[in-house]
Parts: C-alpha cells; structure tokens; sequence
C-alpha cells in the first residue's frame, strides 16, 4: 500500500470518494472539513493499493506530535469503499502508523465513526484497533431513537409535546440563524458556561453549502422565536447538532412540540434520530437530567468511542 498526505488538488478525488463510502458523512467534505482550516492544521491521509486504486481516506489534524481523526469533527475514522475487508484493514492500520511515525508522530487519537452512522457495516477498523493494541480512552454516550420502531414517549415528554401544540405553536423550517445562534448562547451562558462551537456567521455559511444536509427548525409564537434545532442530515440519520430552548418556550412546551414534530413528521421516513451526546469530564460524567429528556423522546444509548495508539 502507498500512504501520503492529502493536498488540494486531490479535492475532486477526495469528496468522489467520500460520496461512495460504505460509511460516508457529508461533514467529511472538504467544503464542510477546510471551512475552519485556520483552526486545526490538515493532516488527512490517503490510502492507495498496490494498483493505485484509492482505498481508505484518513481526515486527520495534527497539534504537535499528535495526530487526531478529526480535532473539528465529532468523529473521524477511516472512510472506506465495499472493497475493504477486515485483514486489509489490519495491514493497512500497520502501513499508517508507521508513515505517520515517519513524520513525527508518536500518538493518534482516533474517535470512532457511531455504526448508527454506516451506510454498510464498516467496522474493520475497529478490530484493527484491537489487533494493534489501542487503548480506549473516551467513551461518550448519545441517545438515539430507531424511526421504524419508535419507543412511546415518557409521561413527562407526552405532557409538555400536548401543551405545546395547545399553545398554538408555529412549527417551522427558518432561515434566521442569527436569532437563534443568540438565543442558544444565551441560554448555554445561563445554564451551562459554555459556548456554541459555531458562530451565526458559520452555521449560515455552512447551511448556504449544505442546504440539503444543514436545517435549522424553529418553535414560534407571534413571531418570537421560543425554540429551535439544527439538524445536520445525513440521509438514514439525522442528527441535532443544537438544540435551544428559551425560558418562556420552557413553560409553554416549544422544544418539546418541535421535536415531536421532527419526529413523527418530517424525518418519520429515516432510520435514526440521534440527539447527540449527553456528557462531561470526557464522557466519565453523564448529565442525567439531559440524558433524561432525550430518553424520554425515545432515545436509547449509542457510544461514541475514542482510541490512543502509539505510531511505530
């Protein structure tokens, strides 16, 4: 096998190979992967056979002698074709950790594609992980409701999604980013200390490139914006990238009518509705109470796992 570092002009390759992946995520494009390249320096790798055919992408950053699969994603992994197979992964895990040693890397941090993801079991690199000693540092849980099956909502849930259609909510599809990325930060400074890892600016950027895969949906009353949720679209799953809801859309049950309506109507088609993860101090402390309300939407656990392995 031939390893090397991507380049720009390899783009067209690149997102070609991305589009066929058995495990294929549309933020693995280089227009999503390079918009906050200023932030993360680019180490992705490409993988060709011994007939030059590419056969595994690698999106990697790198801080120092630290590779990570990748620093501004929510995971990475090797992105594969229907022709890769559990002893290709093997060797060709071998051929790049020896490359990546080869350029000063001594350790790769490696966050694992969740198989609800998969548009094909793709897991080879899971046991290529084992077989070469990775060590599991991470494990994150995310609540996940199966669309064709769903769970009937818990008490609490089935409450508040009944007040909030009795309240007369607009439910809807909105354009206005600004609003409710303040809102969110807002309510995540109040509650939370933290921040949006996006800023209005770049989630309307983003949405302008991915108008199939990035939608923000919104609870309103009498124009005001009381809740939302940008959904990121991958096809089988769909995913809640943010989810904000205000204090006066808390008393009249928004977030709750706007899921509901996710759920039963607009995504009703899908596989998966993923809420993301719920935890904190690298995933040894579960936030119960958020957990509890994904839960109660029907979620179930799927973990987001992240792997060290030293390069040799």
């Amino acid at each position: 096998m031939r390893v090397r570092f991507y380049k720009p002009a390899d783009r067209t390759l690149w997102d070609d190979f991305v589009r066929k992946a058995k495990n294929r995520h549309f933020f693995f494009l280089r227009d999503y992967m390079d918009y906050h390249k200023a932030r993360f320096f680019d180490a992705s790798i490409l993988v060709f056979d011994e007939k030059e055919r590419l056969l595994a992408l690698l999106p990697l950053s790198r801080q120092e002698a630290t590779a990570v699969s990748h620093g501004g994603l929510t995971f990475g992994g090797f992105l594969v074709g229907e022709r890769m197979a559990a002893e290709t992964m093997v060797d060709l895990f071998a051929d790049v950790r020896r490359f990546l040693c080869g350029h000063g890397v001594t350790k790769l941090l490696y966050k694992s594609m969740p198989w609800i993801y998969h548009r094909y079991p793709a897991e080879e690199d899971l046991y290529a992980l084992f077989v070469h000693g990775a060590r599991l540092v991470r494990r994150d849980v995310s609540s996940t409701v199966f669309l064709p099956q769903r769970y009937g909502y818990r008490k609490g849930r089935a409450c508040e999604i009944k007040k909030g259609y009795k309240n007369g909510l607009s439910l809807q599809e909105s354009g206005d980013y600004a609003t409710f990325v303040g809102l969110l930060s807002e309510v995540l400074r109040e509650r939370h200390d933290a921040v949006p890892v996006h800023t209005a600016a770049e989630l309307q950027m983003l949405a302008g490139r991915f108008p199939e895969n990035i939608k923000l949906y919104t609870a309103q009353k009498d124009g005001a914006m009381l809740a939302g949720t940008v959904i990121f679209d991958n096809g089988a799953t769909v995913h809640t990238q943010y989810m904000m809801n205000t204090a006066q859309g808390r008393t009249m049950g928004a977030l709750d009518a706007l899921i509901d309506h996710l759920l039963a109507e607009v995504y009703c088609d899908r596989r998966y509705f993923d809420f993301g993860i719920s935890n904190e101090d690298g995933g040894r402390r579960l936030n119960r109470g958020l957990t509890a309300q994904k839960e109660g939407f029907g979620g179930r656990a799927v973990v987001h796992d992240f792997y060290e392995i030293d390069c040799r």
